[in-house]
């Protein structure tokens, strides 16, 4: 029986060819996983942890990047929400297999401006503005109870413009640390990580696997 062959990994992960700056890195290895036709390439997990150290973590959907960092959007009031307010530390991993990388970020997270999260709500369909606000995210409640409540709105706003609820927006996580990860043979895989300096610079070290 034959094994199946390794999945490609594209180049070499090596220092030199590394951009100095690794948001810019990441949105190198982002647009290859898009043009991988990678499903759902801004996937991240999320990991918080609440002031006396519980841990938890979920997927949620990276929406911008830029030199200030990572932006996802989310309910004020659900446990990460609850989580970020009392400990405002976090970490993302992205995760692209059929490319053989992984990102690791860690940073501290801290809430968008209301106008940039109003700007982004605008942009969303009508059935998500509206899930929005029928949801209690993280709360106990029944299926019959959030549709209800959901129908409830649609019939409630009609055409009527969606308005950014208050307990709704987004987050921006600015990195202190980010690991580079890539796929090699025999699990001699390559680690790179940039720890950001006091002045504000990145230092560029390679970690044994």
């Amino acid at each position: 029986m034959t094994k199946d062959p390794q999945p490609r990994v594209p180049g070499e992960l090596l220092e030199a060819s590394l951009d100095p700056d690794p948001i810019v890195q990441f949105q190198q290895w982002y647009q290859d996983a898009r043009d991988a036709g990678i499903s759902q390439a801004d996937a991240m997990t999320l990991a918080t942890a609440a002031r006396d150290g519980t841990p938890s973590a979920r997927i949620v959907l990276m929406k911008i990047v830029d030199d200030r960092g990572f932006i996802f959007f989310t309910n004020y009031r659900s446990r990460k929400g609850r989580e970020l307010a009392e400990n405002p530390r976090a970490a993302l991993i992205f995760y692209w297999e059929a490319l053989g990388r992984q990102v690791r970020i860690e940073g501290t997270a801290e809430k968008i401006p209301g106008a940039e999260s109003d700007a982004y709500f605008d942009s969303r369909p009508l059935e998500n503005k509206l899930s929005s606000l029928a949801s209690p995210q993280s709360e106990p409640v029944t299926r019959e109870e959030l549709d209800r409540r959901y129908d409830e709105l649609k019939r409630q706003y009609g055409g009527r413009p969606v308005l950014r609820p208050t307990h709704w927006g987004g987050y921006r996580v600015r990195p202190d640390r980010m690991e580079f990860w890539q796929r090699r043979f025999a699990r001699m895989n390559d680690r790179v990580v940039y720890q950001r300096r006091r002045d504000g610079s990145w230092e560029m070290t390679r970690l044994a696997p």
